[in-house]
């Protein structure tokens, strides 16, 4: 392909629905390729705007105002980061006016939804999963449950993402508590939710995949080492590369990511997130793009995530090779408010081998990743503790707080 010049009409343009702090970092990926990058949330001076050739705010749910500024704007590339997205525009935009959805608009309205991509992965697929239920109604939630989901066991929205909406239930007295917080909290209300059984596993993963053009320029898989990862209440706090695994355990997890990633098709990164004991793999979910858990990959990759991610896209050759061993430590807003201000980055960085990333969002929230810390180190338990104390050091605070 040719890459023309931003800002003239050779230029080669890349649109990207959300723009967090993962959209950020794709758009200066893609920059440094030449691409003209136009970014678009639900609210201004969201990251990825702050370095995108120019911006637009719009409710990414409203199918005919993402219709009208993509036909406006005529993007060669539209690369969804986020789930909350009018996903039969991008339907209509793939057949109708050929443009490129990034992987494609079939993929996109799968993983957008954890009813479609759990009936691709265990009914079609036949992916070993553990065992889930779709609810309408509280009533047939309780149901589910008794038939044999049983306790304890994990009620999420069908659309969400980030930990948002999700609960683990341990008894019955906390059903109806799991199932109003569901039914508010995801990013769009589908009028189902997912009930999944609690899986007896020893550690989770994060398998970035990669679908990319070889030398002959056919579509070839690639796996990054495998990524380990701590959450809390459904939302990473930590994660390192690599995890230790068994042989086997890695073969059968390549598979499963061939498998489910082949079947979603097109171009691009892949986050395919699989629990792991022993040699023993379950299917958990995928996104079609760069994951959080993968912004180890900054500094222990040559190529991070999101520049394999925007590689893959404009076809250009990939590698996913180790450099070093990083971990990875989030920063909390710890504070609602506005005017945020940070504190502590010279104390941070000051702990040996670490770099900061300050996502410079215009809000924070108690629980809003603000921030990330990254180590690298001998030792991926060296790393962890440097990369926690770094992001402990960071005191994130607001001028104009929330009451």
């Amino acid at each position: 392909m040719k890459i023309g010049t931003p800002y003239t009409e050779t230029a080669t343009k890349a649109l990207l629905l959300g723009s967090g702090e993962l959209g950020k970092e794709v758009a200066i990926s893609l920059q440094r390729y030449g691409i003209e990058v136009i970014a678009v949330d639900r609210y201004a001076h969201a990251p990825a705007m702050q370095v995108a050739h120019r911006s637009h705010v719009l409710d990414m749910t409203d199918a005919k105002a993402v219709k009208a500024l993509i036909m406006a704007e005529q993007p060669d590339f539209v690369i969804p980061e986020l789930e909350a997205i009018a996903t039969e525009a991008l339907l209509e935009l793939e057949v109708d006016a050929g443009i490129t959805i990034v992987p494609n608009a079939r993929a996109i309205q799968l993983t957008m939804n954890r009813e479609g991509i759990r009936d691709l992965a265990a009914v079609q697929l036949q992916l070993p999963t553990s065992r889930y239920a779709f609810a309408e109604t509280f009533a047939q939630l309780e149901a589910a449950v008794a038939a044999g989901i049983g306790y304890p066991c994990f009620i999420k929205p069908t659309m969400s993402s980030s930990g948002k909406g999700q609960s683990m239930v341990k008894n019955a007295e906390q059903l109806k508590a799991a199932w109003d917080y569901a039914k508010i909290a995801g990013r769009t209300d589908t009028g189902k939710v997912i009930v999944e059984a609690k899986v007896d596993f020893d550690f989770e993963i994060t398998l970035l995949t990669v679908r990319a053009l070889n030398a002959h320029a056919e579509v070839e898989t690639y796996f990054c080492e495998p990524i380990g990862h701590r959450q809390e209440q459904g939302d990473y706090r930590e994660s390192w590369q690599p995890q230790a695994m068994t042989p086997a355990a890695i073969a059968l997890s390549q598979q499963i990511a061939a498998k489910i990633t082949g079947a979603l098709g097109g171009l691009g990164l892949f986050g395919v997130e699989l629990f792991i004991k022993g040699d023993q793999v379950w299917f958990s979910e995928v996104s079609p793009r760069p994951h959080d858990t993968g912004m180890v990959t900054m500094l222990s990759q040559r190529q991070s995530e999101f520049d394999l991610h925007a590689r893959a896209i404009l076809g250009l050759p990939v590698s996913t090779r180790l450099d070093k061993i990083a971990a990875s430590a989030v920063i909390l807003g710890g504070v609602d408010g506005q005017c945020v201000e940070y504190a502590g980055l010279p104390a941070a960085l000051a702990v040996p081998d670490t770099d900061i990333r300050l996502f410079a969002k215009p809000e924070a929230y108690v629980s809003r990743r603000m921030g990330v810390a990254v180590a690298v180190a001998n030792t991926v338990e060296e790393a962890r503790e440097n990369a926690v104390k770094a992001a402990s050091l960071i005191v994130v605070s607001a001028k104009n707080q929330s009451i």
